[in-house]
């Protein structure tokens, strides 16, 4: 893996991880498992055609086919029928995985309007961290003339810590803008 996230990662954070966390082992220094992006159709669920575009926009920010994702049940006051499509996702791992992290830190968050920094407080009990961002327009892949509809996407950054502290540690020293 020749990423400089993943290099930056090895040399310089684990120690200063190491250190910072009063940890005994560099095998329990936190990394990042798997980054989960997400996208829900919400009201275009009958519409065909929006969940390829969202699929084709997906695939152009990620590098990687998207699944669909179907309802387990159907839920009538949201029009869901079981086994309808109401969703896109794609897991990443490995290479890709920081690709895309080094991506979203260093261009589209600066591309973000009006952005100020991402909030410390989407951490759950074991340090994963949820973001959702309003437009797909902040990725540089995606031309803004090219787009039909815009979406939103949730990243769900899943991360081997075991507390919220540790969780932001580690991407907090990756260069996640927290907000102060």
């Amino acid at each position: 893996m020749n990423v400089n996230l993943y290099q930056k990662y090895k040399k310089e954070m684990v120690p200063a991880l190491k250190k910072e966390l009063n940890l005994k082992s560099v095998m329990q220094v936190p990394k990042i498992t798997k980054v989960v992006i997400n996208v829900g159709v919400g009201r275009f669920v009958k519409d065909a055609g929006y969940i390829e575009n969202v699929e084709k926009t997906l695939l152009k920010i990620t590098g990687q086919k998207p699944v669909r994702t179907k309802a387990k049940k159907a839920i009538s006051n949201f029009k869901i029928r079981e086994n309808q499509e109401i969703g896109v996702m794609v897991t990443l791992h490995g290479t890709r995985m920081y690709q895309f992290l080094e991506k979203l830190i260093n261009v589209s968050f600066a591309r973000i309007r009006d952005f100020r920094g991402v909030t410390d407080k989407a951490f759950d009990r074991q340090g994963n961290y949820t973001l959702g961002l309003k437009e797909n327009t902040a990725f540089p892949e995606i031309k803004t003339g090219e787009i039909e509809k815009m979406h939103g996407l949730e990243i769900v950054i899943n991360t081997s810590a075991n507390s919220r502290e540790a969780g932001k540690a580690l991407l907090s020293h990756l260069g996640f803008p927290f907000i102060k």
